[in-house]
């Protein structure tokens, strides 16, 4: 339970949205839970409790706010801020790790105890794993009787319930609703029906403001053929997920990204969203990433043009690292065009569920890529023996990059590959692993924007002066190269 009250009855008494997935608000009176935004009267201050998880609410029995839905809050941005073992075991339980693998198989992901993981997330979310991958089950299993016509029993299976009976139990004690009645009150809403037959419609929040620009410029921008397209004003894409494969259209709106998902197997649904979210740093706090470069006076001018840019992500860390390596020191056209070459030739193929969709394959794994002849690829001798060992390293599991990375050990690892210099290593920190304060120094364009600001353009004085950016470098970078014309800056036509 939250300790510093005043603070947040304060953003309770005004609706303060920026709140919403920091902390929950739970009713002693009412025996619901909201976010701070909700639009109801505010309760009397004596009956509040602030609680930092909506498993902790469910876990002392309170039920999620029919109005405000709270279980559809923006994740904390704490997790992606952070790389201790709770944010990172809750990155993988956002993953649905526990879901797959249980307790044991998120402790021997994270090299802890069982004991040591149930006591470090109750110590500081008041829930365990299991109570965590419950509350994130129930807010699947709701997405998918608001937004689908599956018969409930498919629901609960795709949602991760061992039982429907348990289905039932948990969606009435957590939205005091049986599940019928949700998608009957879905349906007179007229809620997120889907465009696309055979296809799940759903809205992803954010904390606003939220810049499309560079984060949709920059995945259009280096889209790979066959694996990413922009198409009709959103951004597909194809995804490997552990059950089966996907596709997923993103569509920047003013309050929240529209995001179509088709997927093989709907167990995968949970897995999908959350990596779409990581993809588009959706849970970000853009408050306070602003404030602190604003900080700055030379970054200012750059930040309130244009405030809210996000850091554009990836789906799979280990796709991206082979992609930054097919990018050293040559124009995005050309990575694009070594990369659609390795999808043509090891990539599995996918079907587009739409017609007229240019979607073809999933980016090749570093499994199939492992049998790859160095002889056959367009690079210089020693791209291509960086390529192959990172493949090898990759496939053999002894380099994991995940949302579960350690950043620093990760770094280290990376260093050690030949071929690996701080520019590549920095870019697959900021954009694979999510580290918020990933800097690139070195950068043509981030020196170039910073000479032109008057920063400095030097590696090693640049980094000292953007000492007073951290722990956000990785989004100070995004304003830099926003000063550039390059098309990853701008939202496709």
């Amino acid at each position: 339970m939250y300790t510093d009250t005043d603070r947040c009855v304060r953003a309770v008494q005004s609706k303060d949205a920026r709140f919403d997935g920091w902390f929950f608000t739970a009713v002693r009176t009412t025996g619901i839970y909201c976010r701070p935004s909700c639009p109801a009267v505010p309760p009397k201050v004596e009956n509040m409790a602030f609680l930092p998880s909506a498993a902790a609410c469910q876990q002392a029995g309170f039920r999620a706010c029919k109005r405000c839905r709270p279980d559809t809050s923006p994740g904390s941005p704490e997790w992606n801020a952070r790389a201790d073992a709770v944010a990172r075991a809750m990155r993988l339980i956002q993953d649905g790790v526990v879901d797959r693998e249980g307790v044991p198989g998120l402790a021997a992901r994270l090299g802890y105890s069982t004991r040591q993981v149930e006591r470090q997330l109750s110590a500081e979310l008041g829930a365990g794993p299991l109570a965590l991958a419950r509350a994130q089950r129930a807010q699947t299993a709701r997405l998918l009787i608001e937004t689908s016509e599956l018969p409930m029993g498919d629901v609960a299976f795709a949602a991760g319930f061992s039982s429907i009976r348990t289905f039932n139990e948990t969606v009435r004690e957590v939205f005091a609703l049986a599940p019928g009645e949700l998608r009957l009150r879905a349906e007179k809403a007229g809620r997120n029906k889907p465009k696309v037959p055979g296809t799940i419609s759903l809205r992803l929040p954010y904390r606003a403001p939220l810049n499309p620009d560079n984060l949709f410029g920059h995945l259009a921008a280096t889209a790979v053929p066959g694996v990413e397209e922009w198409r009709s004003g959103a951004y597909r894409r194809t995804l490997r997920l552990p059950y089966g494969t996907g596709v997923v259209a993103l569509t920047p709106q003013p309050d929240h990204i529209g995001c179509q998902l088709a997927l093989t197997d709907l167990r995968d649904l949970t897995i999908a969203i959350s990596r779409c979210r990581w993809m588009l740093d959706l849970d970000a706090d853009p408050e306070a990433v602003d404030e602190q470069l604003r900080s700055d006076p030379l970054l200012a001018p750059l930040v309130d043009k244009a405030p809210g840019r996000r850091v554009p992500r990836t789906v799979d860390a280990a796709e991206f690292a082979v992609r930054a390596v097919l990018g050293q020191q040559v124009s995005t056209a050309a990575a694009r065009t070594h990369a659609a070459r390795l999808v043509a030739s090891y990539g599995e193929p996918v079907a587009d569920p739409d017609p007229e969709g240019g979607l073809t394959h999933l980016f090749p794994s570093p499994q199939a890529l492992a049998g790859l002849d160095p002889e056959s690829l367009a690079l210089p001798g020693s791209r291509r023996a960086t390529l192959t060992t990172l493949v090898g390293a990759l496939a053999d599991a002894s380099l994991p990059l995940g949302i579960d990375s350690d950043w620093e050990a990760a770094r280290a690892q990376l260093n050690a590959l030949p071929g690996f210099g701080p520019w590549t290593t920095e870019v697959i920190a900021m954009r694979a692993l999510g580290d918020p304060d990933a800097f690139l120094p070195s950068d043509l364009g981030v020196r170039r924007a910073a000479k032109e600001l008057g920063l400095p353009s030097t590696p090693a004085a640049l980094t000292a002066r953007a000492a007073g950016w951290r722990p956000w470098r990785a989004y100070a970078v995004q304003y830099l190269w926003a000063t550039d014309a390059h098309p990853i800056n701008h939202l496709p036509v």
